[in-house]
């Protein structure tokens, strides 16, 4: 079988107007103290790939229009709906009434991804490249969700995870009311 490559024609992409128009997949992800503008700007055609709600950018993590976002980006800093907060509390205080908030992060008593359930929309907070998920974000949290991994290093990347986890959540997970 000889495998060829869709022509961009092919690939019938929306316009940022009618993406923006559509229904979105019930996820928010909340940034916590991301350092690196390239990361963020993955987390935003991530965002875009899988059609979630809204991206909110919190404390020290970069805001578009840096470079480095706009890069990696590639434009999908004007499809993806992003806020910004100067406290992650106040991002939890703004969705917590219509969605469960979830930290991806490794703790005692985190939740494997794939055994994880929601009964509404998920607002999924991602660390800091570091330090992870802020304790102050881990308290607010209902749920920690961690990605189980068979390697040595038990992490990766903030942008990385945030793929599994948006994968998971948006294509093989429905939400159960």
């Amino acid at each position: 079988m000889i495998f060829a490559k869709k022509s961009m024609d092919e690939l019938e992409r929306d316009s940022i107007a009618s993406f923006q128009a559509k229904n979105k997949t019930p996820i928010l992800l909340i940034a916590d103290n991301i350092r690196s503008a390239m990361n963020v700007g993955s987390l935003f055609r991530t965002a875009d790939a899988f059609g979630i709600e809204a991206i909110y950018l919190c404390g020290y993590t970069p805001c578009p229009p840096q470079r480095e976002i706009l890069k990696t980006a590639l434009g999908s800093t004007e499809s993806v709906h992003w806020i910004y907060f100067e406290k992650i509390e106040d991002a939890i205080d703004h969705c917590k009434s219509t969605h469960v908030i979830c930290s991806l992060e490794q703790t005692h008593a985190s939740t494997p991804l794939h055994e994880f359930q929601a009964k509404k929309p998920v607002a999924l907070i991602l660390g800091n490249e570091v330090h992870g998920v802020s304790d102050v974000a881990l308290e607010l949290s209902n749920h920690a969700l961690e990605i189980t991994q068979f390697g040595t290093k038990h992490s990766l990347n903030v942008a990385v995870s945030a793929g599994i986890a948006l994968f998971h959540l948006s294509t093989c997970h429905h939400f159960k009311s």
